[in-house]
């Protein structure tokens, strides 16, 4: 234990030695870094580069630097690297500042700030794009199979209010390290590019990365000012609604099943909607989940519409729009039909019911023999046709006596001889 004695003590004495070593002088003073410059890398992408400066003492100390950038967004950060490369929009032009810290010791102050700024590009006012829009969309790539999903871009514009009718703009979008020129345009009626079609692009429609879109334009009678935007795909991504869905009505019981979207996230990824519409009632059933398939109890017999959407789910990426409901299937019995015989019932019914009180009235007030006199029958006796009725009234007036005589012709009387 003796001997071990003096070497534990020189021990704790090399220990102590370095850790003084070790501590920043407080007395350091730092020094802004130097050759500060801001240019552009890539479309909406700017890469900002200094040195540390070379008069800074205690070299074996951990330098770091504070980055603030002031257009056009505010934000601050801290890095150990003498170069940073930022996206951001590049239209309104670009400023940040940079000072030397203390990895090691925030506590000691900073060295001063120094600034660069990146010029907004060159162009008359009012003459940039406006209401500038993009949507991108999956679907299956039927000629690799390296990349079995293939993504298209489609961005549309309006032009600058102060653009002169023979500008002409150019559309370019960059993803990650690519980027492409856009060459399919649609016009207006002044032959003016104002949408873009891109049917494949370099774009990953499983990336989390931003799409950068750029516009520029040329006129002979002012100069264009060029516009960029950040789109973040969840944000723009037109999901494809379910496939191949199916529905059957066992007794009361309604079964759905559908497949997941196009799509390159795989099954899991999935929230649905289901919106079941009863025709019959108009009363509408909407349904969330994130399975595949779906049982509902319906009340009666009714025809159906089903229809499904789908959206990315949170836990595969952030949150983005729903898809289009797909097209309805119909399932269950035809509405119609019940309707039609019901029509035909209550119709046979009516006119049944009309016939019964037209026969009542004509009974009632005699119209068969207003309406169809007789025909008078001809006489059984031929000589009634030639008897003649002689009226004598006689007596007072409050008396009437009616005395009838007949009077037969004797030409007839021969006659009925003669034939008899």
């Amino acid at each position: 234990v003796i001997t071990m004695a003096p070497t534990l003590l020189i021990l704790l004495w090399a220990t102590g030695i370095l850790q003084v070593d070790l501590l920043p002088d407080k007395k350091l003073v730092l020094l802004p870094p130097v050759n500060f410059t801001i240019e552009v890398s890539g479309l909406s992408q700017a890469l900002l580069r200094w040195e540390p400066n070379p008069d800074q003492e205690g070299r074996n100390v951990k330098l770091g630097y504070r980055v603030k950038i002031s257009a056009p967004q505010e934000e601050d950060y801290e890095t150990r690297s003498t170069e940073s490369k930022r996206v951001t929009i590049l239209h309104k032009g670009f400023s940040a500042s940079v000072q030397t810290i203390l990895w090691t010791d925030p506590s000691l102050p900073a060295s001063s700030w120094v600034s660069a700024d990146l010029e907004a590009p060159a162009g008359s006012p009012g003459t940039s794009v406006v209401n500038l829009t993009c949507t991108t969309n999956t679907a299956a790539n039927n000629y690799t199979d390296l990349r079995p999903y293939q993504v298209s871009l489609h961005c549309t514009w309006l032009v600058g209010k102060e653009a002169p009718e023979d500008t002409q703009y150019f559309l370019y979008y960059r993803y990650g390290s690519q980027t492409e020129e856009c060459q399919e345009y649609s016009k207006d009626t002044l032959k003016r590019n104002i949408a873009c079609w891109f049917p494949r692009t370099f774009i990953n429609s499983k990336g989390r990365d931003s799409l950068a879109v750029y516009v520029n334009g040329s006129s002979k009678h002012a100069v264009i000012k060029p516009f960029d935007q950040l789109f973040a795909l969840h944000a723009i991504d037109r999901v494809n609604p379910p496939v191949n869905i199916t529905a059957q009505i066992e007794g009361t019981s309604l079964s759905i099943q559908w497949e997941k979207p196009v799509s390159a996230f795989p099954i899991h990824c999935f929230d649905y909607e289901v919106k079941i519409y009863n025709t019959r009632k108009g009363y509408v059933q909407t349904e969330k989940m994130t399975t595949n398939a779906f049982t509902s109890i319906i009340d009666d017999i009714s025809k159906y519409s089903i229809q499904v959407r789908a959206a990315v789910r949170s836990v595969c990426r952030a949150m983005g729009l729903w898809s289009e409901w797909s097209q309805p299937i119909y399932v269950g019995n035809d509405e119609q039909k019940p309707l039609t015989e019901w029509f035909l019932i209550v119709l046979m019914a009516t006119i049944c019911f009309l016939l019964l009180i037209f026969s009542l009235t004509c009974r009632i007030c005699h119209l068969w023999t207003k309406l169809f006199p007789p025909v008078p029958a001809p006489k059984s006796n031929v000589k009634d046709f030639f008897v003649t009725t002689h009226y004598e009234k006689t007596g007072s007036n409050e008396t009437e006596i009616e005395v009838i005589s007949y009077v037969e012709e004797p030409g007839f009387e021969v006659l009925e001889d003669s034939v008899f």
